[in-house]
């Protein structure tokens, strides 16, 4: 009986775990669009799960600031203001320049060369070859992400591959469309990591923010064009 109800425990686990890596994706992609409420029973329904499970992988995606909860509301998925959004490329900016930095001085050859690999991935992409995007998988095929981690700074990588990862890719893929931006940042990409591999911290540092400052202003003008456009559409 005891060997059962282990069973059945880690049947649950499993589970919850699929459940919420399934939804996690289908915000950061946008595929459940920003600001949509979320309806457990809904959810349940689209992903057949019970609702233990469910609100389990909720409250995990809250605690990735993915969802956000609303007074007399409920569970929404987050939608960033134009100033929150800023906010978030200005600490990128200034965290990943620093993770770039030390990434410099404390990669490994090995390191290094297993980064080149990352991006030789990313030009064979097809989504890349077309012009349509940018790679766009986590964790150790991301560019940033690796760079994060040698940086041998766990508190920085606590905040940039943990709290706030997701909620970067989020957008990181929303905006990564723009034409010719895909094109622009793998450059960027190669000479940041040329910068890493000549351990040269402070050119890696400010190649690094340029990035990120050049994204930044990406988002800004979408958001201009997106704007005008509701404007002269007479949406409210």
């Amino acid at each position: 009986m005891q060997e059962a109800a282990s069973l059945l425990e880690l049947d649950s686990e499993t589970i919850a775990e699929s459940v919420f890596r399934r939804i996690q994706g289908a915000i950061v992609r946008g595929e459940i669009a920003p600001g949509s409420k979320i309806s457990e029973p809904e959810l349940a329904r689209t992903y057949g799960v019970s609702r233990g499970p469910l609100r389990e992988a909720i409250h995990r995606l809250e605690g990735q600031r993915l969802l956000v909860r609303v007074p007399h509301v409920g569970a929404r998925v987050v939608s960033l203001s134009q100033a929150e959004l800023i906010e978030l490329y200005d600490i990128r900016e200034s965290l990943e320049g620093m993770a770039c930095r030390l990434a410099a001085t404390r990669m490994s050859v090995a390191e290094v060369d297993e980064l080149r690999r990352v991006l030789d991935t990313h030009e064979r992409d097809p989504g890349f070859q077309a012009g349509v995007g940018y790679y766009q998988q986590e964790g150790d095929f991301d560019f940033h992400y690796r760079i994060i981690q040698g940086s041998g700074n766990r508190t920085l990588a606590q905040l940039l591959c943990g709290e706030l990862y997701q909620l970067v890719r989020m957008y990181r893929i929303r905006f990564s469309t723009t034409p010719n931006r895909p094109r622009h940042a793998f450059a960027e990409h190669h000479r940041i990591l040329d910068a890493i591999a000549e351990r040269d911290g402070e050119l890696a540092e400010l190649l690094m923010r340029r990035h990120i400052a050049g994204s930044r202003r990406n988002v800004e003008r979408q958001l201009a064009q997106a704007g005008c456009e509701q404007f002269q559409r007479g949406d409210s």
